[in-house]
């Protein structure tokens, strides 16, 4: 079975840092459209921390490394960003704690505890707009996979991110400052969501698997 190590995963970190720091604009941009405008911005401002400190992290275990992250996320993610953030992280390490490499079913075990951390901190459901609704499915098509092709099940993993954009596109926010503005957040694409599946596209394209994106907020 396929394991991956802490400096494997460090440098999957690295390249969700450039994405969020190259989609500033664009991500506040598609948060304008029905919340405060700030969700690219606020997770920037802690993203360019990690990518500038990550170097220097520990990464002789997974969990310590992160931990580290997370308080990161925590301290200087601004927004609601930042706790959402913050503890899936702190939930993924805590899952990962002493671990030199994780293998495939640590790792959707490590996502389930993030997800589960992110329910219990925000309180959000199922079709409530949030990126929960992008990492569900992920989580889900992550179980029914055995890990055995790692290009697999990213591409698999995109195509859910992928598909919740438009799946969400209609619905009205029922969390965060959209929901504050009721049926005015419908028919907008939820800015978390598209960048769980903006990350998940750049993995793609650093690591050299097919995949072709088909919400309009991908393809740009």
């Amino acid at each position: 079975m396929s394991t991956l190590s802490s400096d494997q995963i460090a440098k999957a970190i690295d390249v969700t840092c450039d994405t969020v720091i190259a989609n500033e604009k664009y991500f506040s941009d598609l948060d304008g459209l029905a919340g405060d405008g700030d969700f690219g911005t606020s997770l920037a401002t802690g993203f360019k921390v990690i990518k500038k400190e990550l170097p220097e992290i520990d990464k002789s275990a997974v969990g310590a490394m992160l931990l580290k992250i997370s308080m990161i996320c925590s301290k200087h993610v601004g927004g609601s960003s930042g706790p959402i953030w913050g503890t899936g992280f702190m939930r993924a390490g805590m899952a990962s704690k002493g671990l030199e490499e994780v293998t495939y079913e640590q790792l959707t075990e490590m996502l389930g505890s993030a997800i589960e951390g992110i329910v219990a901190r925000g309180g959000a459901k199922r079709g409530d707009k949030t990126l929960l609704d992008a990492l569900w499915p992920i989580h889900e098509k992550m179980q029914e996979m055995d890990g055995s092709d790692l290009g697999a099940v990213l591409a698999a993993v995109a195509a859910e991110a992928d598909k919740a954009i438009d799946e969400t596109r209609s619905a009205v926010a029922h969390r965060g400052r959209a929901s504050q503005v009721g049926e005015r957040s419908a028919n907008t694409p939820d800015p978390g969501i598209v960048g769980v599946a903006t990350i998940l596209k750049d993995w793609c394209a650093h690591y050299g698997v097919d995949f072709v994106p088909q919400a309009a907020e991908l393809k740009r």
